[in-house]
C-alpha cells in the first residue's frame, strides 16, 4: 500500500469518527440535559526522506477527542415541581454508586427510598457542602424548589441544592446516562444560583444540523472512495504497461 492509500485511509477513519459522533448526537436529541458533541482532529505530518523539502511531508489525520457544546437547551415544561432546570452555567452534583461525585444537567428529581432527594436514575442529589437533602416522609408530596435552589417542605426549608460550576467544562468526561465526571468544581452561592422548576432542560442538539452534517460526511466519503478507485485503476494500468514492456 502506497502513501496515497494511507492518507485516504486516515481521512476515511476521521469521517467514520465524525459519523459516529453525529449519530450519537441524533440518538440523544430528546435526552434531557444532553450536550452536543463535536469531534476534534489534529494534523500529523510525517517527513519523507528529504526532511528539508516541504513537498516530501505527508499529512495524516489524528483523532484528538471531542468537545461539548455547553449552550443551554430549551426549557421543557412538565408541571412537576421537582423537575428542574439550571438557568445558566453549572451542574447538579450527585453521589455515584462508587462514592465519587458526578455532575448532571438532567433535572428529573424524586424522593428515593432512603428518604433523600435524588435523580430519576437513583443517584443521591447533593446539597450545600456535599450533604444529601433528607425529606421527611410526610413532606414527600409537598415539595417545591425556589430560584436559589432551596428545597421547601410544608414546615419550611429542608436544604439547598448545590450547583457546581467549572472554569473550563472541558475537564469533564461524559460517563453516560447524562452524567459527567471530573475534578471538583466551585459550588455556586445562593445569590449566583438560578433554578427554574416545573420543567427540565432539553437537549441542545438540533436535528436539522446533525442531518446536514451526516449528509456532508457521506458525500465526503463517496468522494474519497472515488479517489481510491481511480488510484487503483492507475496502478492496474501501470502494472499492465510494465508487463507489456517486459
Amino acid at each position: 500500500m502506497d502513501v496515497s492509500s494511507y492518507v485516504l485511509l486516515s481521512h476515511e477513519q476521521a469521517l467514520r469518527r465524525r459519523m459516529d459522533v453525529a449519530a450519537n448526537n441524533m440518538a440523544n436529541v430528546n435526552t434531557a440535559g444532553f450536550k452536543r458533541e463535536t469531534p476534534v482532529f489534529h494534523e500529523y505530518l510525517m517527513e519523507g526522506e528529504n526532511a528539508r523539502a516541504p513537498e516530501n511531508e505527508t499529512s495524516y489525520v489524528l483523532d484528538y477527542g471531542t468537545v461539548h457544546d455547553t449552550s443551554a437547551g430549551a426549557f421543557q415544561a412538565t408541571g412537576n415541581s421537582l423537575d428542574l432546570m439550571i438557568d445558566g452555567p453549572g451542574y447538579f452534583a450527585v453521589e455515584l454508586e462508587n462514592g465519587e461525585t458526578g455532575y448532571t444537567r438532567a433535572g428529573f428529581l424524586r424522593v428515593l427510598e432512603s428518604g433523600d432527594l435524588g435523580t430519576a436514575n437513583g443517584a443521591v442529589l447533593l446539597g450545600e457542602g456535599g450533604a444529601p437533602i433528607a425529606v421527611p416522609e410526610n413532606a414527600a408530596g409537598q415539595l417545591s424548589v425556589v430560584e436559589d435552589g432551596t428545597v421547601m417542605g410544608p414546615d419550611g426549608p429542608l436544604g439547598r441544592i448545590a450547583v457546581t460550576a467549572f472554569e473550563n467544562d472541558g475537564v469533564l468526561a461524559q460517563r453516560g446516562d447524562g452524567i459527567w465526571t471530573g475534578p471538583e468544581g466551585e459550588e455556586l452561592a445562593a445569590a449566583d444560583t438560578k433554578i427554574r422548576s416545573g420543567g427540565i432542560e432539553g437537549s441542545n442538539v438540533q436535528a436539522i444540523v446533525e442531518t446536514t452534517d451526516m449528509i456532508e460526511i457521506m458525500r465526503a466519503y463517496q468522494t474519497s472512495k472515488r479517489i481510491a478507485d481511480d488510484l487503483s485503476d492507475m496502478r492496474k494500468r501501470a502494472i499492465d504497461r510494465l508487463g507489456r514492456i517486459n
